[in-house]
């Protein structure tokens, strides 16, 4: 054996030992840390070993390979035998009677903590923080993967370690350490919904209104009056009416009919018919009926041409 590890195995202190929980020596109270008690022995053989204090220990359950890491708060344990936190024999599955391994540890100081509770309840507390700062005031060290106890308003709340840096396991002791919470385990996130629903439908008021109908229009309408003031003795029929035609000499060669019919066509295209401008709406009128049509009407029968002036004289003498 070197030197090297003559001095280790001095500065090494192991033992195995059978584990009890603190409340079997009434002190329900160390279940607020990660304390345990030893046997008077282990502090005799300590205080001849090269080691680094405060004095921390590493927990092995031989049987499940669990490894946790705690503190020591006195040696007055029956040889033979070790007192645990109960919440720390549960991490590590062990019962009353079972066999931990106990060797001292060198724990660097922890610079960030992730922590994660079980229930959402906990981050409901009004400084969830400042509660977990006081707790850790009783604690040691730290290990990823334990879960440790928070007591509050006669309430156990229990957090799981997600994370530690530097290293897996870190000490606490006279230590600035960030703390970060991740999503407590019953966290449900909302749902969400689905964006192919969103995109089919429209808001209210961007959906187009139905096209309105535009009606149309039909001009000149209105009854016929005298310039005289004297009531009309014709019905209020538009001028292309058959009264006009009782006034139109018949024609006796073809010729002559189909240029009346022809100008017959033109007078019904429209509404009214006010003097020369007779001529100007069929001139319009003949450029767009279709030549088709022309010469059908051509062989119509007959009908008598349009007089103007046709009614009553009067004298301006009276």
């Amino acid at each position: 054996m070197s030197y090297d590890d003559q001095v280790r195995h001095r500065s090494t202190f192991q033992q195995i030992y059978r584990c009890y929980p603190v409340s079997f020596i009434e002190k329900p109270h160390l279940e607020k840390g990660d304390k345990v008690i030893m046997p008077p022995s282990a502090l005799d053989r300590l205080a001849f070993l090269q080691i680094d204090y405060p004095m921390l220990f590493e927990l092995n359950n031989p049987s499940s390979g669990r490894v946790s890491h705690c503190g020591v708060l006195e040696f007055i344990a029956d040889e033979g035998l070790i007192y645990l936190p109960y919440w720390m024999m549960e991490n590590m599955l062990l019962h009353e009677g079972d066999i931990v391994q106990v060797k001292t540890a060198s724990l660097s100081k922890g610079t960030y903590v992730k922590l994660q509770p079980h229930t959402k309840d906990f981050l409901d507390i009004s400084n969830p923080k400042a509660i977990l700062e006081t707790t850790l005031r009783s604690f040691s060290c730290l290990t990823t993967g334990d879960t440790i106890m928070v007591a509050y308003n006669n309430k156990k709340y229990y957090i799981d370690i997600v994370e530690a840096k530097p290293s897996a396991a870190v000490s606490i002791i006279e230590t600035d350490c960030e703390v970060d919470f991740a999503p407590p385990l019953d966290y449900k996130e909302p749902e969400k919904v689905a964006p192919s629903t969103l995109s089919n439908k429209r808001p209210p008021e961007v959906e187009e209104e139905p096209t309105k109908k535009i009606a149309k229009i039909s001009p000149f309408t209105g009854a016929a009056r005298r310039l005289d003031g004297k009531p009309s003795t014709q019905s209020d029929a538009p001028v292309s009416s058959p009264m006009l035609k009782q006034h139109q000499p018949e024609t006796a060669n073809g010729t002559s009919n189909s240029m009346s019919s022809s100008s017959t066509l033109h007078q019904r295209s429209g509404k009214l018919v006010f003097g020369s401008n007779v001529d100007q709406g069929s001139n319009e009128k003949s450029k767009t009926a279709p030549k088709d049509s022309r010469q059908e009407l051509s062989q119509k029968v007959e009908e008598p041409k349009f007089q103007a002036f046709t009614g009553k004289k009067y004298s301006l003498k009276g």
